[in-house]
């Protein structure tokens, strides 16, 4: 069977393509440690917001130390709870999301707070806000038709 010569070069340029990107991947992922990230902890999505078996029951803010918060946010259909936090400017805020229903996601504008947020699964992410302000935050993946009013804010207090 006879290759044309043009063709040789794709496939042999496309095969080292292939290598390249797998030691890329190898390399990255062991020697470098990086991973995907796993969940803090696996809850029931049925019994997320049950009273009692989670700190998402009664999802908002709790300060943990001097300009330490944590702050605990249900998703759930075209919403999230609370919808509205506030902090005192200069606070770090540790954000632990988790869905009780679909995929979703969760952004903080103007920040590096990005995340899936599964069902079963509790995100974390941690941020410090040293200027006041306010912060949005959206559900960046599909979640149906009322995806859309899917948002909330951070306010940073001076």
């Amino acid at each position: 069977m006879h290759i044309d010569r043009h063709e040789k070069i794709f496939i042999i340029v496309s095969i080292l393509l292939l290598v390249v990107f797998a030691t890329t991947l190898g390399v990255m992922a062991f020697a470098h440690g990086y991973q995907v990230p796993e969940p803090e902890m696996v809850v029931d999505p049925r019994t997320v917001a049950t009273p009692g078996f989670s700190p998402f029951a009664e999802p908002g803010l709790r300060e943990v130390g001097p300009n330490e918060y944590e702050a605990y946010i249900l998703a759930q259909t075209w919403a999230f709870l609370p919808r509205e936090i506030r902090v005192p400017a200069g606070s770090t805020v540790t954000f632990y999301v988790t869905s009780k229903d679909v995929q979703h996601g969760f952004r903080l504008e103007n920040t590096n707070v990005n995340m899936m947020v599964l069902p079963g699964h509790v995100a974390k992410l941690k941020a410090t806000f040293d200027k006041p302000g306010t912060y949005n935050f959206v559900c960046h993946e599909y979640c149906g038709i009322g995806h859309q009013t899917m948002y909330g804010t951070l306010v940073v207090e001076p």
